[in-house]
This record gives structure tokens, C-alpha cells and sequence, in this order.
């Protein structure tokens, strides 16, 4: 199975692992993903119309090439390609047309055979100093329940299947040892991108339980230095 990621860092963070946690668990998984930092729907399609090699062509983060999403598309025949939105306009709809609509057309016409499926992000940390927490007045409950409703109204109108990495995060979130606001360890490394360990290694068991639809405690694998008391939270918010 071929995923094709066209995102940011927030892709990043969700696909570091995802191939080791598939290896590990006996199903093979090719995951490439389109990095530019802070990439939002409107720059994706910007760069489309200039066939800018601007991205870094990623493998578990590490960058292969500096590539164009439509060279990224010819590259091999992919099964999935995911899109999402900039964290910080994730819960906004006005922002993602007309530029969801030109993106996807643009997939389909590059890869006409793969699904394109939209990726759900999660909301920022509680104390987030990310310059665009403002706009949720600073509020994760607030952020969150924006996202929902912006991604489930945009993934409807396009009849795209949801990932739901920002559900799962946000549920995990109220479980005791990852309740950050009641001493638990936070998800975020800095506020809004995941974790190093915890927080990817979560994402990634999400994204391989929507494609394989196989159990997250078939998955061996898990990330140096963590706890298995705590790797086997997550794999039980996922299951």
C-alpha cells in the first residue's frame, strides 16, 4: 500500500512512524510525505500553479529529494494521498476554499486510481504560545470543536474520509497520565507539534489502524526511551 502525504510538519509528526509501526505488525506500508513548513491549502495550490519544487520528500521525516506535489504524484501509483489544512486555519472554513476544491482536482487528475483523504489535525496545548492560538481565544476546547466543524464540513462536501488523529489526541488527552493541565505528560513538544515519542508514535498508530483497519496491539514497535505502561494507553485509545 502507497500513502502519499501533501501537508506540513503536522504530517510530519503523524507519519514518522507509521511505517516502522506497519513493518512491525506485518503489514508493508510505502509512506512518502510533501513537507513544507507551515504549508496551508492556499500555498499547496500556489505551488501547483508554479510547479515549485519546494518540498521536501520525506521518508519517517528525513528528506529524500526537494520535489513538486506533481512530480510527488507521478512518482510511483498511490493508493492514498491525504490532504489537511495549516494548524492554525484548520478550524476556519473560510479558509480552505476555493483551495481544497482546486487541490483535489489537481490529485485526480495526477492520480486518478488513488483515494484522497483528509487529514484531521489536533489542537494546540493549553498554554500554547503559537502565534495563532489567539484566534481560539486561547481555548483547546475551543480550537478543537473548530476543527471539527470546519474538516467535517469541508471532508462532507468533498465526500473524503476523515482521519481523526484530532479526536484520538483529544481523547487521550483526558486520560490521567496525559493530562497535561493535571500534571500528565503533554502530547506537544512545544505547544503544537507533537511530541517526540508519545505524541507521533499515537498519531501514526491512528493513521495505521484507518488504513490497515488492523488492531493497534498487533503493532510491536515502539519509539526508544518510552514506557510500555504508557504505549499501551495509547494503543487502547486506538484499538
Amino acid at each position: 500500500m502507497n500513502i502519499l502525504a501533501i501537508g506540513n510538519s503536522f504530517s510530519e509528526d503523524a507519519t514518522r512512524y507509521l511505517q516502522d509501526i506497519a513493518e512491525s505488525a506485518g503489514s508493508g506500508l510505502l509512506v512518502r510525505n510533501c513537507y513544507i513548513g507551515g504549508c496551508s491549502l492556499e500555498r499547496h495550490v500556489g505551488n501547483i500553479k508554479t510547479g515549485e519544487q519546494a518540498y521536501a520528500y520525506q521518508e519517517n521525516s528525513q528528506a529524500l529529494r526537494m520535489i513538486s506535489i506533481g512530480a510527488a504524484l507521478r512518482d510511483r501509483k498511490w493508493d492514498y494521498v491525504t490532504v489537511q489544512q495549516v494548524s492554525g486555519l484548520s478550524g476556519i472554513y473560510d479558509s480552505y476554499e476555493p483551495y481544497l476544491t482546486e487541490l483535489i482536482g489537481f490529485i485526480k487528475a495526477k492520480a486518478p486510481e488513488a483515494e484522497v483523504v483528509f487529514h484531521r489535525t489536533w489542537a494546540y496545548e493549553i498554554d500554547s504560545g503559537h502565534g495563532d492560538f489567539p484566534g481560539y481565544d486561547c481555548d483547546q476546547g475551543k480550537m478543537y470543536t473548530a476543527i471539527v466543524k470546519a474538516s467535517s464540513r469541508a471532508a462532507s462536501e468533498h465526500g473524503l474520509r476523515i482521519i481523526g488523529t484530532g479526536d484520538t489526541v483529544q481523547k487521550v488527552r483526558e486520560i490521567k497520565e496525559f493530562d497535561y493541565g493535571h500534571g500528565g505528560l503533554s502530547l506537544c513538544r512545544d505547544g503544537y507539534h507533537l511530541s517526540l515519542d508519545y505524541g507521533r508514535y499515537l498519531a501514526g498508530l491512528v493513521w495505521y489502524k484507518f488504513f490497515t483497519g488492523r488492531s493497534a496491539f498487533e503493532v510491536k514497535f515502539a519509539p526508544e526511551n518510552t514506557e510500555q505502561s504508557l504505549i499501551d494507553i495509547l494503543k487502547n485509545a486506538v484499538k
